[in-house]
């Protein structure tokens, strides 16, 4: 079975931010995407699940959004908000910041769930006895750029604020805790007004495309307030600012005749240890020596719903980027699993909001990996 690689002609997301700081002259970052110079103030604004396909087939509810495309990025392995936010932060991909996955297990701890820190699937917060700086210690690029001088701010959700994902990848600005698009807008706004530097997200549109399916009635009723959102923030746009749109995957969705329940096939639990990751991306972590008969029976099991590689198959494919640390390689399972087409590979006992969410993402696939880059400027 021929593996998906990534595209050598398409940017990473995680190019944006060193980008558009480059734009802006910081010194330290480097252009890898062209974009417009002499640029005095800027924001990059992430709209979680807006996938390039999405945004092309919809482009009738997001004519703001539709009239700034421009590039496709990719956003690498997996393709799932915290390796994204992850590369948005760090400027790296996914091999070199570690933050391999919706849960993964961290060694000396067991599996986790970055997005909430805690354990997987229950367990108390960990950001005392597992700091966030320690798991992800690379400088981010706002750390970088307010070490540069730059006055950084990052505008999300306030419920994020001190969060244990902000802290190991979205640390180094002032936080701008916001409840709704309406201070989202204001506050991005506020930010590009004074200059300086903004980190902002949105992530509403992927919550519905989970719940009613990407393309749904309520997905695209969501999409065209993000138009709006987008609009409010454009038409503001002071002398010499920038706004960067991006997203951090795409989604697709499921077919239920594709969906199987890991929970209630043993022959994919025998000689494992844990499974993480999501529907679309798993890793699977064996008992000492079982490797080998795991792959087996998890390839025979799963057929063309997978891709099914040992840990090394998938460094060598380049799936979590050209550099992968010794750090990161004992994060990533014994066996990687990615989901193809429309397949979900669920956990109905140990994940079961999780499993019923008919929009997934987290895989190789086009509609997953490439997301738009939308950019304004006045």
């Amino acid at each position: 079975m021929q593996l998906p690689r990534p595209n050598p002609d398409l940017p990473h997301l995680a190019d944006v931010v060193p980008s558009v700081l480059a734009a802006m002259d910081v010194l330290g970052f480097e252009a890898a995407i062209d974009l417009p110079t002499e640029i005095g103030s800027a924001c990059v604004l992430l709209i979680d699940g807006l996938g390039a396909d999405l945004l092309d087939r919809h482009a009738d509810d997001a004519p703001v959004l539709s009239g700034l495309r421009g590039r496709t990025l990719q956003v690498g392995f997996p393709s799932t908000t915290v390796a994204s936010l992850a590369a948005v932060g760090t400027g790296c991909r996914s091999g070199a910041h570690g933050m391999v996955g919706y849960t993964f297990r961290l060694p000396g701890t067991g599996v986790v769930n970055p997005l909430r820190w805690r354990p997987h699937p229950w367990g108390d917060d960990m950001r005392e006895t597992v700091p966030p700086e320690v798991v992800q210690p690379m400088p981010t690029t706002f750390e970088r750029a307010a070490a540069a001088g730059v006055a950084v701010n990052v505008v999300s959700n306030a419920e994020f604020s001190g969060s244990g994902m902000t802290r190991a990848v979205l640390r180094g600005g002032r936080f701008v805790g916001v409840h709704g698009l309406g201070d989202l807008a204001a506050s991005v706004r506020g930010v590009l007004a004074e200059g300086g530097f903004c980190y902002g997200y949105h992530g509403d549109l992927d919550l519905l495309g989970h719940l009613y399916g990407p393309g749904s009635t309520a997905w695209r009723m969501q999409l065209r307030q993000v138009d709006r959102l987008v609009e409010s923030v454009v038409t503001a746009l002071p002398p010499g600012a920038l706004l960067a749109v991006v997203a951090d995957h795409g989604m697709v969705t499921v077919d239920p005749d594709r969906v199987l329940d890991l929970d209630q096939c043993p022959p994919l639990l025998d000689g494992v240890d844990a499974v993480a990751g999501e529907a679309r991306a798993r890793y699977v972590y064996t008992a000492g020596g079982a490797t080998e008969t795991v792959l087996a029976a998890w390839r025979e099991t799963l057929g063309d719903r997978a891709w099914v590689v040992d840990r090394e198959e998938a460094v060598d494919a380049g799936w979590f980027g050209p550099h992968v640390a010794d750090e990161t390689r004992r994060r990533i399972g014994d066996i990687v699993v990615a989901a193809r087409d429309s397949a979900a590979l669920v956990r109905r006992t140990a994940e079961p909001m999780e499993s019923a969410l008919r929009g997934q993402h987290g895989s190789l696939t086009d509609l997953e990996q490439r997301v738009p880059l939308l950019v304004a400027h006045a």
